[in-house]
């Protein structure tokens, strides 16, 4: 009898490479052999398999092959017949799939994943795994048995994978920092971007979780310099303007995110000029010129952002008609946040290159006074340019120093805006030189000459404006000594207050940041972020003037104390004076009865008698003059508004000679003169 050798057989019928290429041997090999007559004799041997479930299992049937003759090569035969054997045995085992996996139920392992799912659903059998219930099953559709395995195989996969994962963590190497003379030698040569990338995700990785992730031998401040380092050498930025951003940003994902925003440009958006035309016209006009625009947001009503255009956006013919201006998103906040109304008188007092000033001039519909004013000649040029392409008729260009406008006209417009020269820290992807030019010294500077500005813009406001009394102070920077510590030092010096700017979005501004602390209004100042907003770092505060006085809110409040403990004293004098006077006064009539009674008797002197009254006007108008004299000498702000100190007059001589004398002798002097020419003559 054969030997019948058991074999595993695949549940797929599919067909390997090894395979096909036995089948090309074995027909070759077939070939060869049809040459020579052969005999073979088959004896079919059943065996009986075990019984599985009550019913018998089918034989398995072995062939033999036996040569006809002795002379033929054995070797060859032999091979002949074990291939054979092996391709037969795999024709057969797809037939008897289901047999098999009965019988080696104990034995193999069954993979559901290789199953036809698309097969017919009488075939039940073929989904019992060990991941099914067969009292799940029979109450079950086959659709739902098929779903219920497949989620069992997913969890199965995910929680092996989370394993994994976790292992993966585990093994993994521990970040080792590295000392800040290696990475200062480092960048003396070419430093490879992406070990300096990996080292600074490394790091703000650890200090995200200092105390687990921390190196015991290393303080957090080396962290922050090796990061300090690594994002200078990454980014460009000198070492103070990066400390700044680390203050103002201490979560290093968001950091990452403001230094790559200030890489990228912000998109291009025009401001569509409401005095020519109105945004969604202008917006029709635009797209049939080959430009894509939308809506730039909706805080806005004239703002549209150009995606991408056929032709230049500062060379259209509505570009050149005036009906659009090209602005940032960041310059229509301050003038938002001004509303100024038809009729006011406003200054813009850095308004170059007339962006800001032209809007103004839309929403006041070219009426009232508006003044614009800025310190550079050559840019004074750009805003009446821009005016007149945009036909704004109700300005007045001025070349003067900030400063000035406190002393030239005091207490003189309803609403200024004031865009003060600030580092550029919020619009660095326009000039990347901020990344270095800027250092302590520059700040310190700006901030000087934004006080100044402030001070004298505040001056320049009118507290008992109808409806004005407004400043509002921007600048394109982020940095908080040039922001809320110029504020801050507003509200100290004179009687103002901040008031909501009106705007919907933006970040509160800071009342504490590091070692300054500031009022508790500053929270009312709106600030604009790159990477938060999509538009230039920028910053906003309203302020109202509440007096004309030139001292600061507390001062005033101290002076209008001291105002009502003097008049109440003052109050208390004369009505003891009052009462003190009236014994005196019947006391002076008793003793002008008597004085009448000696003036009848004639012993009394005599006195002239009149009304007095020329003397009695002379005598009030020197104390009126020398009241008001008084007053400008110690103004206080409040009851002398508008008075301005002039200048006296340097008094030249004059001969006072009488008319009469100053003709006589003139007269005579001619007449003196002919009598000499005649007697001369003669």
């Amino acid at each position: 009898m054969a030997i019948v050798k058991k074999k595993k057989v695949s549940t797929t019928p599919k067909s390997t490479p090894k395979e096909n290429g036995l089948k090309r041997k074995l027909e070759v090999e077939d070939a060869q052999e049809a040459e020579t007559p052969k005999v073979v004799k088959k004896t079919p041997k059943k065996k009986p398999l075990k019984k599985q479930n009550g019913t018998a299992a089918t034989p398995v049937v072995e062939v033999e092959a036996t040569p006809s003759s002795e002379n033929g090569p054995k070797k060859k035969k032999k091979k002949v017949v074990k291939k054979v054997k092996l391709f037969e045995e795999e024709e057969k085992a797809p037939k008897q799939k289901a047999q098999l996996i009965d019988e080696d139920d104990d034995e193999e392992e069954f993979n559901i994943g290789n199953l036809d799912i698309q097969g017919d659903d009488d075939d039940d059998d073929d989904l019992r795994d060990d991941y099914s219930d067969d009292e799940e099953d029979e109450d079950n559709l086959p659709i739902e048995k098929k779903s219920a395995a497949l989620d069992k195989i997913k969890e199965k996969m995910l929680k092996e994978g989370e394993e994994e994962l976790q292992l993966n963590i585990a093994n993994q190497e521990k970040f080792e920092l590295p000392t800040v003379e290696d990475i200062e030698a480092e960048m003396k040569s070419a430093p490879n971007l992406e070990i300096v990338r990996q080292r600074i995700a490394d790091v703000i990785q650890v200090l995200g979780d200092f105390k687990a992730r921390r190196d015991p031998n290393k303080s957090r401040l080396q962290y922050v310099e090796v990061l300090q380092k690594d994002l200078c050498s990454q980014f460009g930025y000198n070492e103070y303007l990066m400390a700044k951003f680390m203050d103002l940003f201490p979560n290093g994902v968001e950091l990452l995110q403001f230094l790559e925003a200030n890489d990228n440009p912000r998109p291009v958006t025009i401001r569509a000029n409401s005095l020519k035309v109105k945004r969604r016209d202008l917006a029709k006009n635009l797209i049939n010129r080959g430009m894509n625009v939308d809506p730039a947001a909706e805080w806005t009503k004239v703002g549209l952002v150009v995606y991408d255009s056929q032709v230049p956006v500062g060379a259209t013919p509505e570009y050149l008609a005036g009906h659009y201006m090209i602005q940032g998103l960041n310059s229509l906040l301050p003038v938002m946040a001004l509303a100024p109304q038809p009729g006011d008188r406003v200054l813009d007092m850095c308004s170059a290159p007339g962006g800001k000033t032209s809007h103004i001039a839309s929403l006041m519909k070219n009426s009232g006074v508006l003044f614009a004013n800025d310190a550079n000649f050559d840019r004074c040029r750009a805003i009446i340019g821009n005016l007149h392409r945009l036909g704004v008729n109700n300005t007045v260009v001025c070349n003067l120093g900030g400063e000035e406008f406190g002393k030239i006209r005091p207490n003189g417009f309803d609403r200024i805006l004031l865009d003060a020269p600030c580092s550029g820290t919020g619009v660095i992807w326009k000039d990347q030189s901020v990344k270095t030019s800027k250092d302590s010294q520059d700040v310190q500077r700006r901030h000087t000459m934004q006080r100044q500005l402030i001070l004298s813009a505040m001056d320049a406001l009118d507290a008992n404006s109808p409806n004005g009394g407004y400043l509002v102070y921007s600048t394109c920077s982020v940095l908080v000594e040039e922001n809320e510590a110029v504020v801050n030092f507003l509200l100290e010096r004179r009687h103002c207050e901040l008031v909501p700017t009106g705007l919907t979005i933006g970040v509160d501004g800071y009342t504490r940041f590091r070692d300054y602390r500031f009022h508790s209004s500053l929270s009312m100042t709106k600030r604009y972020y790159p990477h938060v907003h999509n538009i230039d770092g920028f910053f906003v505060a309203k302020i109202k003037k509440l007096s004309n006085a030139k001292m600061s809110k507390q001062e005033v409040l101290e002076k209008e104390r001291e105002k009502q403990e003097n008049k109440k004293k003052s109050q208390a004098e004369e009505d003891s004076s009052d009462d003190k006077k009236k014994p005196a006064k019947k006391a002076g009539k008793k003793s002008k009865e008597d004085s009448d009674s000696e003036d009848d008797d004639g012993t009394a002197p005599f006195k002239n008698v009149g009304s007095g009254a020329r003397a009695n006007k002379k005598r009030r108008n020197q104390k009126k003059a020398q009241a008001k004299q008084d007053s400008l000498k110690e103004d206080d702000g409040f009851n002398t508004v508008g008075n301005i100190k002039k200048a006296r007059k340097v008094k030249e001589f004059k001969a006072r000679v009488p008319k009469r004398a100053a003709a006589r002798t003139g007269a005579k002097a001619v007449k003196n003169k002919r009598k000499k020419m005649l007697a001369k003559q003669q």
